[in-house]
């Protein structure tokens, strides 16, 4: 991540998916191919190691494994972020780079807007929110205004089911997964040109995908499209994951043919 007096990070920042064999075990080359099409899906960034990165199902070795492959395959083409689940905020001692807080939840622990300012203010480093809750829009809107300019980056994620209200609200940045980030991108750059209207009907287009893929799926959606796009040859997940039922994967993929987005057809 850049240093904190950087241009603050905005735009799409898609989730990328962690490939597997057939059998459960890393695909490696799988992996590089992953980074490679979300780089050509025209990404603002790459998040990896992430909730829907299965990152609770990894080993701390295949952590490590794949965060030294992520950064050295990515070779600075977009900038990266590296999920770190950690309870205190001392992690933030660690090394001088920005820290983003996701706001999730899954977590089971509620952040309350005041908390999130108060920690900006506390840890320099930490510029950067995550909100995926109820009412995201309305929690964005209070912290920014709570927060100030200490709230360099405001995001909301979600598979950015909610994203016209957020970017309304003041978010920034959106972190949905890499099924079509290169389809979500267009609705950013309208709304902040103060292009509303050409805004909306881009999110209008692709909502019914958007909203299948959140309320059907969940992170099964990009790997069976990125599977049938030939980017990566698995879609497989593992334990207690389930895959898809062949109807589920139907209307997805649907859904996904009628608007042809990047992962569709970047590996044929």
């Amino acid at each position: 991540m850049p240093s904190t007096a950087a241009a603050p990070y905005a735009g799409v920042f898609p989730i990328a998916p962690t490939p597997f064999s057939d059998s459960g075990d890393l695909d490696l080359e799988g992996m590089r191919r992953v980074l490679d099409c979300m780089v050509d899906q025209g990404v603002d960034g790459i998040c990896i190691l992430a909730n829907y990165s299965e990152q609770f199902l990894l080993s701390d070795e295949e952590r490590d494994v794949l965060l030294d492959l992520c950064l050295t395959h990515v070779a600075g083409r977009v900038p990266v972020i590296v999920t770190c689940s950690h309870f205190s905020t001392r992690v933030a001692e660690a090394a001088p780079l920005p820290i983003m807080v996701q706001d999730a939840p899954l977590s089971g622990v509620t952040l309350s807007v005041p908390l999130l300012a108060r920690l900006a203010r506390a840890v320099p480093q930490l510029r950067y929110f995550k909100i995926e809750v109820a009412q995201a829009a309305d929690k964005l809107r209070a912290l920014i205004e709570a927060g100030g300019n200490t709230i360099a980056g405001p995001f909301d994620g979600e598979e950015s089911i909610t994203l016209m209200a957020d970017l309304d609200a003041g978010a920034t940045g959106t972190m949905p997964s890499a099924l079509l980030p290169d389809l979500i991108r267009p609705v950013l750059v309208h709304h902040r040109a103060g292009r509303r209207a050409e805004a909306a009907a881009a999110y209008a287009r692709i909502l019914p995908l958007i909203n299948f893929e959140n309320r059907q799926c969940g992170l099964r959606a990009t790997k069976a499209v990125m599977a049938e796009g030939g980017v990566i040859k698995s879609e497989a997940v593992r334990h207690p994951l389930q895959s898809l039922h062949p109807a589920t994967r139907a209307g997805l993929l649907e859904l996904a043919r009628a608007l042809d987005p990047v992962a569709l057809r970047w590996g044929k």
